[in-house]
């Protein structure tokens, strides 16, 4: 007999923790390999999430719409449909989880983790403590000692409210017993799905208002801005003169050329002769990409943003660049980009200038060298080289570099580069 452990799988390699879209599979549905059970929300995007097994969905354990972390248990697959009732059984209405003795309940395996064996409830597999990532981080901030506890989640799992019940009481919780009958597997308590909080009503003064958790989108945008505190910056503003730009883009707007693509083009053609400005950091040195991928920053409409790459933009024609561009932001607000297409970036574009904004900083995305702030064009006032003055379309923009690879005089060579580039000769972007 064989029953299989579905986890909630990491998508990404900053994702701890998933939602639970849709199941594409109703219990009792048969399962082939490689076919799509579930669509769970990782950071970024809703993914389909194939089943490595053959057999029948038998039990869903987290419904959809609501989240758990990465590692945990999300159903039951059973291989042949006399195993289904068994699978059910594994749980009780309460959401305990049975765990026959003195037999191993089945053997489980999970989704894209190594496979395990349930060991009598143990929370011990294989001489190591099983337990889940959210409980060994809160384990960790109120020091409890995990080899004190016992486990009440799947198998033996040491869960986060076995650590808040020790933290609470001071003493580790004790088992609940169940007597034994011939045909009933001893019952071990485990602490229901989590679903996702209500918003919270907070009272400050004579008003309240209301904290709205945040969700995975945003918890992901939270863990790379704190990321960037770390990172050594400086940045670097420079005017340029976008009068041949524009004349550009009238000229090829009717042929489906957007201004990002553009922008995206003249920055990744700049970006050959500073490959420097393309690299990143790493503890064993400098990454120098071999491609120029320039990542754009796109606001959802749920809030955050999110940053679809235009892979090779260097190479790539402009009319194929804008192509590929409007259906990477139609995928990216319908939360429909694959992982490769939001991360893979090794320079990011972020232009605020469509809303009006003449000057910002931009805060440096993990992972990359640099990240270019691009402000709205606007007519100024500027000297000509005769020593007269003539109104002129200008644009600033500001660039921030990790100080740890690259200098000021990398970054401002870039710019004056790219301000050469689109000043006077913007039309070899068409070629």
């Amino acid at each position: 007999m064989s029953i299989h452990e579905v986890f909630m799988p990491a998508l990404s390699s900053t994702m701890t923790e998933g939602k639970i879209v849709s199941w594409v599979k109703s219990p009792g549905d048969k399962v082939e390999k490689g076919e799509t059970v579930v669509v769970v929300e990782s950071d970024k995007a809703d993914m389909d999430v194939e089943s490595f097994y053959e057999g029948y969905l038998a039990h869903i354990l987290v419904p959809a719409g609501e989240s758990t972390t990465v590692g945990s248990a999300i159903a039951y697959i059973a291989e042949t449909e006399a195993e289904i009732a068994t699978a059910k059984s594994l749980t009780n209405s309460g959401g305990a989880v049975a765990t026959p003795t003195p037999e191993p309940v089945a053997t489980t395996a999970a989704v894209e983790t190594p496979t395990l064996t349930a060991q009598n409830g143990s929370n011990h597999r294989e001489g190591r403590l099983v337990v889940s990532p959210r409980a060994r981080k809160l384990a960790k901030e109120l020091k409890v000692d995990l080899n004190t506890l016992k486990g009440s989640g799947p198998y033996g799992r040491i869960v986060a409210e076995d650590v808040e019940t020790v933290a609470n009481q001071g003493q580790p919780p004790a088992a609940k017993v169940v007597a034994p009958q011939p045909s009933t597997p001893a019952i071990s308590p485990v602490a229901p799905p989590r679903t996702a909080p209500a918003p919270t009503p907070v009272v400050s003064g004579a008003t309240a208002s209301q904290i709205v958790p945040f969700t995975t989108f945003q918890n992901a945008v939270v863990r790379n801005m704190v990321a960037s505190l770390s990172v050594p910056v400086f940045r670097v503003g420079y005017t340029i003169s976008t009068d041949g730009l524009d004349k550009l883009y009238k000229q090829i707007k009717s042929k489906g050329v957007t201004m990002t693509a553009l922008l995206a083009k003249a920055v990744a053609v700049t970006l050959q002769k500073h490959p420097l400005i393309n690299a990143s950091y790493s503890d064993q040195g400098i990454v120098h990409h071999s491609d120029i991928n320039i990542s754009v920053a796109v606001a959802m409409d749920d809030g955050g943003l999110i940053t679809p790459v235009l892979k090779n933009a260097d190479i790539v024609d402009i009319y194929s660049l804008s192509r590929t561009w409007k259906s990477l932001v139609e995928r990216a607000r319908s939360k429909q980009l694959q992982p490769d297409e939001y991360n893979s970036g090794t320079f990011t574009l972020s232009n605020l200038g469509m809303f009006g904004v003449d000057t910002f900083d931009a805060i440096l995305p993990p992972g990359q060298g640099s990240i270019l702030a691009i402000g709205a064009s606007r007519p100024q006032v500027a000297a000509t080289t005769d020593g007269l003055f003539a109104v002129r379309q200008q644009m600033q923009v500001n660039i921030t570099s990790d100080h740890r690879i690259i200098y000021g005089a990398h970054a401002a060579a870039f710019l004056q580069d790219l301000a050469k580039l689109i000043e006077t000769n913007p039309q070899s972007l068409t070629l």
